[in-house]
């Protein structure tokens, strides 16, 4: 599962929420190991990617964004210790992760055409991508990954407030993604679904 896989044929966007804290911890890492990371994406934790065409984003898609996230209230979330999808990609594991996969479900069932991950997983676990590993790429197989793990635990763990997310668009382009929409949770304690 990585992190977010950008659309070749164009821009593309994706729900993610931001993890300044982390960034001593795994920017390094990320440079060499997350493609991502050189298109401009921060460390952060995927809510939903891909998402909508950048042009076909309304703004009453982007209401209906800024309603799902803010029907969860925000909370406190600690990175302690890595994980592995395989050998093949090194992330941080959010705990608690519960407050996520909410996330996740609400923002899937608010919008049915864009499955996370599009649809190729049948559970969304959410994480913090370090590293990929890209068997075209050199310095990127297991035991590049593993020396990360090891130069990352120096670092962890990581605290952090989940306040908000981003809605960010971009290309595959260097450093061209960038948020658009700052999507703030709600008040800790209080949760605004209306929906019961």
């Amino acid at each position: 599962m990585s992190s977010m896989p950008p659309d070749n044929s164009g821009t593309d966007s994706a729900i993610v929420v931001p993890v300044a804290e982390a960034e001593p911890a795994v920017t390094a890492c990320r440079a060499r190991l997350d493609p991502s990371a050189s298109l401009g994406v921060p460390a952060h934790v995927t809510l939903l990617a891909p998402f909508a065409p950048p042009a076909l984003i309304t703004p009453a898609m982007t209401a209906t964004l800024a309603d799902v996230i803010g029907s969860v209230p925000a909370f406190d979330c600690v990175f302690a210790r890595t994980a592995w999808f395989g050998e093949d990609v090194l992330w941080l594991a959010p705990e608690p992760d519960g407050p996520f996969r909410d996330l996740i479900r609400r923002l899937a069932a608010a919008f049915p055409d864009y499955p996370p991950f599009g649809g190729v997983y049948a559970e969304v676990i959410p994480h913090l991508t370090v590293g990929i590993r890209d068997a075209a790429a050199p310095g990127s197989g297991p035991g590049a990954l593993r020396a990360a793990e090891a130069e990352m635990a120096r670092g962890l763990p990581v605290s952090t407030r989940v306040s908000q997310a981003w809605l960010m668009t971009g290309s595959t382009e260097p450093g061209s993604w960038h948020p658009v929409a700052e999507l703030p949770l709600a008040p800790a304690g209080r949760s605004t679904d209306r929906r019961g």
